[in-house]
């Protein structure tokens, strides 16, 4: 899934193409993008974007007169991209925005699962259906980590993905904020002491800087994540071998000799198999 460093790396390249023309047209491709029915898609037709911002993992394109926004989330599979005028875009997208100038705006989605969505609405609609977002976390600091991780007893893997938590990590870097902060990902969020909370917040500031500087710069997974999907592989740091943790829709990567004192954790994948 799409995280925070992709998404704002999109958001920076599509910020000044998105607003070089007005809309001539806008469309869904699947009956099941669209999340909204009023406004319609046409109410962009003739209105021009102010450019491309982001809320968490959601993109944003506002209206240059304020009155709408087009809100897009990715989910797991979906993909946006600028295509140039005189250049050809996918065939059946997902959603499609074109502009006068002829360039293109398009939502495309891989597998059968359709699940990304596009949303538009007023300004006001957007700030109620977002309100539930936690602190930015690429802006996080110690001060602010404190309260999150003081507001409820859980395990920091879990925590970190919870977007009313902290808006913008997923499951990967989530993988990689706790190998280099050399914390467990079931360690719970209230037995952190002072000095690893101050060590997490900048873990979590300087992972995700680092990824969208590697995203910018068009780099993919394998320079960007460094343990996350590489169980089975020695750690760079201490050359352990990586270890997992299997649940059904996503997979904790980790360094038992550095996270977990040696200690291998759980698979629950395999523990469903043998109840």
């Amino acid at each position: 899934m799409p995280e925070l460093p992709e998404v704002e790396a999109w958001v920076r390249e599509l910020d000044p193409q998105v607003s070089r023309s007005p809309v001539e047209l806008a469309r869904p491709g699947h009956v099941a993008t669209l999340k909204t029915f009023d406004p319609r898609p046409d109410a962009l037709e003739g209105r021009s974007f102010a450019g491309a911002q982001r809320r968490g993992k959601n993109l944003l394109f506002p209206t240059e007169d304020g009155e709408l926004v087009l809100r897009v989330h990715l989910m797991s599979a979906g993909r946006l991209r600028y295509v140039p005028p005189g250049k050809k875009g996918p065939a059946k997208p997902m959603f499609q925005v074109r502009f006068a100038d002829g360039g293109e705006l398009v939502l495309t989605e891989g597998g059968k699962k359709k699940r990304a969505g596009v949303w538009l609405v007023t300004p006001e609609q957007l700030d109620e259906d977002l309100a539930h977002l936690g602190p930015d976390a690429l802006a996080v600091d110690a001060q602010t980590l404190t309260g999150v991780l003081g507001r409820e007893r859980r395990q920091l893997h879990p925590l970190l993905r919870d977007q009313r938590a902290l808006a913008g990590i997923g499951r990967a870097h989530a993988n990689e904020i706790l190998w280099e902060a050399r914390l467990s990902p079931f360690r719970l969020s209230t037995d952190l002491g002072e000095d690893e909370i101050d060590t997490l917040a900048a873990t979590i500031r300087d992972d995700l800087a680092r990824a969208l500087e590697l995203r910018i710069q068009g780099k993919g997974d394998a320079v960007v994540y460094r343990v996350h999907g590489r169980f089975g592989e020695p750690c760079p740091r201490c050359a352990e071998t990586l270890r997992r943790v299997d649940f059904e829709e996503h997979t904790i990567t980790y360094c038992p000799a550095e996270q977990t004192g040696g200690r291998i954790l759980k698979d629950r994948r395999l523990s469903r198999l043998l109840r």
